[in-house]
């Protein structure tokens, strides 16, 4: 019976251990606060500039939104905890000028890069075959959108623009930063932590140009040094957040091209064609492997301020495949994508799939000890019925 003691006591400290490695670990939070138009006393012309400052224990992150120009995320990792973002804004705002926002101490800096939403690209696919290469149409240039104003809500801020001379339809961007780990409500249900952010970019009801119109959009990533310059694909085996996609793709930057990850930009291979979607709403989307484009960075304010000579790497993520319905069927695309520093989050097993996994390794252990109990119970009585007995 002591054998089987000791086995039942491995076995609760073995299913235990596997609870632990997929439950997760003590959440680290940040402290937020917002300011729209940082030392700027009253509405700067041509557009907003949001800052988010998010204070962890010995380090700040500082991620900037601005529409100035083609829309901008910049995210700014210090070492300090008393960081502070400067703007000059009689030259922020004036063109063909540069070294107008600065966080100081300058020191503290460990780490910068900055994306931009720099076209949108158009084609007719008369072949269904998803081909961006043919029949592409005048790109829409994002710098000369008409850009709102920023609506804010906490440490969240909507931001939307219509094209040149539409009359209706909008592009949208949602920046939420985030004091700690969890994950978004709404599809693709991406794994956030306290040290990203999620942008939301959604088309809604823009007049397609064709009849068989799909979209790209081009993405840059800039920095003084170490940008985004390359793509990961990783695999999963677990869709139950982002049903039936199985892979993550992030966009990251590295010391010189080390396995230590800088920066990233992160997303899920999918879009979809309804802002309330359903699975059948889903389209895949494809990227371009990320190019250097050094000296042709998009119209800014944003990086103009912030950066003098800056490194650029730019790729296009294109929505649907041959064979999926065309924008025309909704007039309705959305994408998702976080950026952050450090290495990008990593979907665990959920909680359906742990309890699963508990199921199935813990039934064999209970039938074992069962069996064990059952062996000695018949050991003993065997034992007892074999013992000899009194001579008459």
């Amino acid at each position: 019976m002591a054998a089987v003691a000791l086995c039942s006591s491995r076995s609760l400290v073995f299913l235990f251990s596997v609870f632990i490695l997929f439950s997760g670990g003590e959440t680290f939070i940040r402290q937020l606060s917002v300011e729209l138009n940082p030392g700027s006393t009253s509405t700067p012309p041509g557009g907003d500039l949001l800052h988010v400052r998010a204070v962890g224990d010995n380090d700040t992150l500082h991620f900037l939104f601005c529409s100035q120009g083609a829309p901008t995320l910049l995210l700014v990792h210090t070492n300090s905890s008393s960081s502070t973002v400067k703007v000059d804004w009689s030259q922020f705002v004036a063109p063909n000028t540069s070294g107008s926002l600065k966080v100081e101490p300058e020191s503290s800096v460990q780490y910068s890069s900055a994306v931009v939403f720099s076209k949108l690209l158009e084609y007719d696919d008369v072949n269904d075959t998803a081909d961006p290469t043919s029949d592409l149409l005048p790109p829409y240039e994002l710098q000369d959108f008409t850009w709102s104003r920023l609506n804010l809500s906490g440490p969240t801020a909507l931001l939307c623009g219509s094209a040149p001379n539409a009359t209706n339809g909008s592009l949208c961007l949602k920046l939420s930063v985030f004091d700690s780990e969890g994950r978004s409500q709404s599809w693709p249900r991406l794994l956030h932590t306290a040290n990203s952010s999620q942008l939301g970019v959604w088309l809604d009801g823009l007049l397609p140009r064709a009849t068989r119109s799909r979209f790209l959009l081009e993405l840059q990533a800039v920095g003084r040094t170490d940008p985004p310059s390359r793509v990961e694909v990783h695999q999963s085996i677990d869709d139950e957040y982002t049903p039936s996609i199985f892979q993550v793709s992030q966009w990251v930057s590295s010391e010189n091209g080390s396995s230590d990850v800088l920066g990233f930009v992160q997303w899920k291979p999918v879009a979809y064609r309804r802002s309330d979607p359903v699975l059948e709403d889903a389209t895949p989307c494809r990227h371009s492997d990320p190019r250097p484009q050094s000296g042709k960075a998009a119209p800014s304010g944003l990086i103009r301020a912030f950066y003098s000579d800056p490194d650029v790497f730019g790729l296009n993520v294109s929505f649907g495949l041959g064979g999926e319905p065309f924008y025309n069927s909704t007039r309705f695309l959305s994408w998702t994508m976080l950026v952050g520093v450090g290495s990008p989050p990593v979907d665990s097993f959920s909680p359906l799939v742990v309890t699963i996994m508990a199921v199935g390794l813990g039934t064999p252990v209970v039938l074992l000890l069962l069996g064990g109990v059952w062996v000695c119970v018949k050991k003993r009585a065997a034992a007892s019925t074999t013992a000899y007995e009194p001579i008459n």
